[in-house]
Protein backbone atom coordinates (compact mmCIF):
# COMPACT_ATOMS: atom_id res chain seq x y z
CA UNK A 1 0.00 0.00 0.00
CA UNK A 2 1.39 3.63 -0.44
CA UNK A 3 2.42 5.51 2.15
CA UNK A 4 0.54 8.48 3.07
CA UNK A 5 2.77 12.03 2.85
CA UNK A 6 1.90 14.00 5.93
CA UNK A 7 3.01 17.22 6.34
CA UNK A 8 3.57 18.58 9.86
CA UNK A 9 2.46 22.48 8.97
CA UNK A 10 -1.06 21.20 8.18
CA UNK A 11 -2.77 19.37 10.90
CA UNK A 12 -6.47 18.62 9.55
CA UNK A 13 -9.23 19.62 11.94
CA UNK A 14 -11.32 16.42 11.13
CA UNK A 15 -9.85 12.56 11.29
CA UNK A 16 -12.82 11.15 9.34
CA UNK A 17 -15.25 12.98 6.79
CA UNK A 18 -17.87 11.67 4.89
CA UNK A 19 -17.69 13.53 0.86
CA UNK A 20 -20.99 13.96 -0.81
CA UNK A 21 -20.89 14.40 -4.49
CA UNK A 22 -23.57 15.22 -6.78
CA UNK A 23 -22.93 12.40 -10.22
CA UNK A 24 -22.81 16.04 -12.62
CA UNK A 25 -19.23 17.19 -10.90
CA UNK A 26 -18.17 13.84 -13.18
CA UNK A 27 -20.24 15.58 -16.17
CA UNK A 28 -18.19 18.02 -18.84
CA UNK A 29 -20.44 19.90 -21.75
CA UNK A 30 -22.34 16.25 -23.42
CA UNK A 31 -19.97 13.90 -21.59
CA UNK A 32 -21.80 11.61 -18.72
CA UNK A 33 -18.39 11.22 -17.26
CA UNK A 34 -15.26 13.12 -18.19
CA UNK A 35 -12.03 11.80 -17.20
CA UNK A 36 -10.60 15.67 -16.85
CA UNK A 37 -12.81 15.88 -14.36
CA UNK A 38 -12.61 12.83 -12.89
CA UNK A 39 -8.76 13.41 -12.27
CA UNK A 40 -9.89 17.26 -10.88
CA UNK A 41 -11.84 15.79 -8.11
CA UNK A 42 -9.43 12.72 -7.51
CA UNK A 43 -6.86 15.48 -6.80
CA UNK A 44 -8.42 17.58 -4.03
CA UNK A 45 -8.74 13.76 -2.57
CA UNK A 46 -5.55 13.01 -2.34
CA UNK A 47 -4.25 16.45 -0.98
CA UNK A 48 -6.23 15.79 1.99
CA UNK A 49 -5.92 11.70 1.88
CA UNK A 50 -1.81 12.96 2.36
CA UNK A 51 -2.35 14.87 5.34
CA UNK A 52 -4.28 11.61 7.05
CA UNK A 53 -7.65 12.69 6.79
CA UNK A 54 -9.79 9.47 6.51
CA UNK A 55 -12.34 9.37 3.91
CA UNK A 56 -15.45 8.13 2.96
CA UNK A 57 -17.44 9.15 -0.51
CA UNK A 58 -21.23 8.85 -1.84
CA UNK A 59 -21.76 9.52 -5.38
CA UNK A 60 -24.82 10.59 -7.05
CA UNK A 61 -25.93 9.16 -10.35
CA UNK A 62 -27.81 12.18 -11.69
CA UNK A 63 -25.16 12.86 -14.57
CA UNK A 64 -26.33 9.46 -15.81
CA UNK A 65 -30.16 8.73 -14.37
CA UNK A 66 -32.47 10.42 -12.20
CA UNK A 67 -34.83 7.74 -10.98
CA UNK A 68 -37.38 10.74 -9.54
CA UNK A 69 -37.70 12.44 -12.95
CA UNK A 70 -38.78 9.17 -14.92
CA UNK A 71 -40.87 7.76 -12.25
CA UNK A 72 -42.88 11.49 -12.67
CA UNK A 73 -43.13 10.49 -16.54
CA UNK A 74 -44.83 7.29 -15.75
CA UNK A 75 -42.09 4.89 -14.75
CA UNK A 76 -42.62 2.72 -11.70
CA UNK A 77 -40.54 4.73 -8.97
CA UNK A 78 -39.13 1.53 -7.29
CA UNK A 79 -37.80 0.73 -10.88
CA UNK A 80 -36.36 4.04 -11.90
CA UNK A 81 -34.91 4.21 -8.32
CA UNK A 82 -33.23 1.25 -9.07
CA UNK A 83 -31.86 2.00 -12.09
CA UNK A 84 -30.27 5.20 -10.39
CA UNK A 85 -28.38 2.91 -7.82
CA UNK A 86 -27.04 0.91 -10.62
CA UNK A 87 -25.48 4.91 -12.38
CA UNK A 88 -23.95 5.63 -8.39
CA UNK A 89 -21.87 2.51 -9.13
CA UNK A 90 -20.90 3.38 -12.49
CA UNK A 91 -20.04 6.78 -10.77
CA UNK A 92 -18.38 4.84 -8.34
CA UNK A 93 -15.63 3.00 -10.22
CA UNK A 94 -14.90 6.03 -12.75
CA UNK A 95 -13.75 7.65 -9.55
CA UNK A 96 -12.26 4.97 -7.89
CA UNK A 97 -9.97 4.30 -10.97
CA UNK A 98 -9.12 8.41 -11.30
CA UNK A 99 -8.14 7.98 -7.16
CA UNK A 100 -5.98 5.02 -7.79
CA UNK A 101 -4.33 7.10 -10.91
CA UNK A 102 -3.16 9.55 -8.50
CA UNK A 103 -1.58 6.75 -6.08
CA UNK A 104 -4.62 6.54 -3.29
CA UNK A 105 -5.87 3.23 -2.99
CA UNK A 106 -9.50 2.83 -2.87
CA UNK A 107 -12.35 0.52 -2.26
CA UNK A 108 -15.75 0.42 -3.76
CA UNK A 109 -18.57 -0.86 -1.22
CA UNK A 110 -21.97 -1.51 -2.80
CA UNK A 111 -25.44 -1.79 -0.82
CA UNK A 112 -26.53 -4.19 -3.78
CA UNK A 113 -24.10 -6.74 -4.00
CA UNK A 114 -22.26 -7.35 -7.26
CA UNK A 115 -19.03 -9.30 -5.95
CA UNK A 116 -17.88 -9.01 -9.55
CA UNK A 117 -17.45 -5.60 -9.51
CA UNK A 118 -17.18 -4.14 -5.86
CA UNK A 119 -17.66 -5.27 -2.22
CA UNK A 120 -20.66 -5.69 -0.19
CA UNK A 121 -21.13 -2.58 1.79
CA UNK A 122 -19.81 -3.79 5.51
CA UNK A 123 -19.62 -1.41 8.21
CA UNK A 124 -16.53 -3.05 10.43
CA UNK A 125 -14.69 -3.48 6.61
CA UNK A 126 -15.52 -0.32 5.33
CA UNK A 127 -13.93 1.69 8.87
CA UNK A 128 -11.31 -1.06 8.81
CA UNK A 129 -10.06 0.40 5.12
CA UNK A 130 -10.54 3.80 5.96
CA UNK A 131 -8.16 2.83 9.31
CA UNK A 132 -5.65 1.36 6.97
CA UNK A 133 -5.75 4.73 4.64
CA UNK A 134 -8.28 3.88 1.88
CA UNK A 135 -10.93 5.79 0.54
CA UNK A 136 -14.17 3.88 0.60
CA UNK A 137 -16.89 5.16 -1.77
CA UNK A 138 -20.13 4.02 -1.31
CA UNK A 139 -22.35 2.78 -4.42
CA UNK A 140 -25.63 2.28 -4.80
CA UNK A 141 -27.61 4.43 -2.42
CA UNK A 142 -28.75 2.49 1.05
CA UNK A 143 -30.18 -0.09 -1.40
CA UNK A 144 -33.59 1.10 -1.10
CA UNK A 145 -35.62 2.88 -3.60
CA UNK A 146 -37.64 6.09 -2.34
CA UNK A 147 -34.00 7.38 -0.35
CA UNK A 148 -31.46 9.87 -2.10
CA UNK A 149 -27.62 9.65 -2.02
CA UNK A 150 -27.91 12.40 0.43
CA UNK A 151 -29.88 10.26 2.78
CA UNK A 152 -27.28 7.54 2.13
CA UNK A 153 -24.50 10.12 3.04
CA UNK A 154 -26.27 11.22 5.92
CA UNK A 155 -26.85 7.23 7.15
CA UNK A 156 -23.08 6.02 6.32
CA UNK A 157 -21.67 9.20 7.37
CA UNK A 158 -23.42 8.12 11.34
CA UNK A 159 -22.57 4.43 10.55
CA UNK A 160 -18.70 4.85 9.94
CA UNK A 161 -18.42 7.61 12.66
CA UNK A 162 -17.49 10.54 10.34
CA UNK A 163 -16.52 13.69 12.23
CA UNK A 164 -18.69 15.72 9.69
CA UNK A 165 -20.63 15.47 6.39
CA UNK A 166 -19.46 17.63 3.37
CA UNK A 167 -21.84 18.56 0.73
CA UNK A 168 -19.83 19.20 -2.22
CA UNK A 169 -22.04 21.59 -4.42
CA UNK A 170 -21.51 24.33 -7.55
CA UNK A 171 -22.45 27.49 -5.05
CA UNK A 172 -20.50 28.70 -1.48
CA UNK A 173 -22.94 27.29 0.81
CA UNK A 174 -26.53 27.83 1.89
CA UNK A 175 -28.95 30.81 0.98
CA UNK A 176 -31.92 32.01 1.77
CA UNK A 177 -33.40 31.84 -1.91
CA UNK A 178 -31.66 30.98 -4.92
CA UNK A 179 -28.43 33.18 -5.49
CA UNK A 180 -28.78 32.23 -9.47
CA UNK A 181 -32.43 34.27 -9.17
CA UNK A 182 -32.25 36.77 -6.49
CA UNK A 183 -28.85 38.40 -6.54
CA UNK A 184 -29.77 39.59 -3.25
CA UNK A 185 -29.93 36.39 -1.92
CA UNK A 186 -28.71 35.92 1.74
CA UNK A 187 -25.85 33.56 2.41
CA UNK A 188 -25.92 31.55 5.92
CA UNK A 189 -22.20 31.33 8.01
CA UNK A 190 -24.13 28.76 10.04
CA UNK A 191 -27.75 27.28 10.45
CA UNK A 192 -29.11 24.94 12.32
CA UNK A 193 -30.80 21.78 11.14
CA UNK A 194 -34.48 23.02 12.65
CA UNK A 195 -34.15 26.05 10.48
CA UNK A 196 -32.82 24.43 7.24
CA UNK A 197 -35.89 22.31 7.84
CA UNK A 198 -38.37 24.74 8.48
CA UNK A 199 -37.33 27.35 5.56
CA UNK A 200 -36.84 24.15 3.20
CA UNK A 201 -34.01 24.99 1.91
CA UNK A 202 -33.11 22.60 -1.17
CA UNK A 203 -29.48 21.57 -0.14
CA UNK A 204 -30.91 18.23 1.13
CA UNK A 205 -33.79 16.62 1.32
CA UNK A 206 -35.83 16.32 4.83
CA UNK A 207 -34.65 13.05 5.17
CA UNK A 208 -31.03 13.23 5.78
CA UNK A 209 -31.27 16.53 7.81
CA UNK A 210 -33.15 14.57 9.65
CA UNK A 211 -30.82 12.02 10.35
CA UNK A 212 -28.44 14.32 10.77
CA UNK A 213 -30.20 16.06 13.06
CA UNK A 214 -31.28 13.39 15.72
CA UNK A 215 -27.74 12.14 15.20
CA UNK A 216 -25.60 15.64 15.82
CA UNK A 217 -23.85 14.67 12.63
CA UNK A 218 -22.08 18.68 11.67
CA UNK A 219 -22.64 19.41 7.53
CA UNK A 220 -20.53 21.27 5.58
CA UNK A 221 -21.93 22.58 2.79
CA UNK A 222 -19.31 24.51 0.50
CA UNK A 223 -18.11 25.13 -3.28
CA UNK A 224 -16.49 22.18 -4.31
CA UNK A 225 -15.17 23.71 -7.58
CA UNK A 226 -13.21 26.55 -5.88
CA UNK A 227 -9.54 25.55 -6.06
CA UNK A 228 -8.07 24.43 -2.36
CA UNK A 229 -11.34 24.83 -0.52
CA UNK A 230 -11.61 20.95 0.17
CA UNK A 231 -8.68 21.33 1.92
CA UNK A 232 -9.31 24.33 3.54
CA UNK A 233 -12.54 22.38 4.93
CA UNK A 234 -10.15 19.79 5.81
CA UNK A 235 -8.31 22.03 7.90
CA UNK A 236 -11.03 23.70 9.96
CA UNK A 237 -10.88 27.13 7.85
CA UNK A 238 -14.57 28.89 7.59
CA UNK A 239 -15.33 27.62 4.18
CA UNK A 240 -19.70 27.38 2.90
CA UNK A 241 -21.98 27.24 5.17
CA UNK A 242 -22.09 24.49 8.35
CA UNK A 243 -25.34 23.26 9.70
CA UNK A 244 -25.05 22.13 12.75
CA UNK A 245 -27.71 21.74 16.45
CA UNK A 246 -27.66 25.19 17.56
Amino acid sequence: MPSRTKSSSFKPKYKRILLKLSGEVLADNDEHISAEVSHKIARQIKEIHDIGVQIAVVIGGGNIWRGLTHSNEGMDRSTADYMGMLATVINSLALQDALEQEGVMTRVQTAIEMKNVAEPFIRRRAIRHLEKGRVVIFGAGTGSPFFSTDTTAALRSNEIGADVLLKATKVDGIYDCDPKKNPKAKRYARISYVDALRQRLQVMDSTAFSLCLDNNMPIIVFDMFKPGNLKRVALGETVGTLVTEK
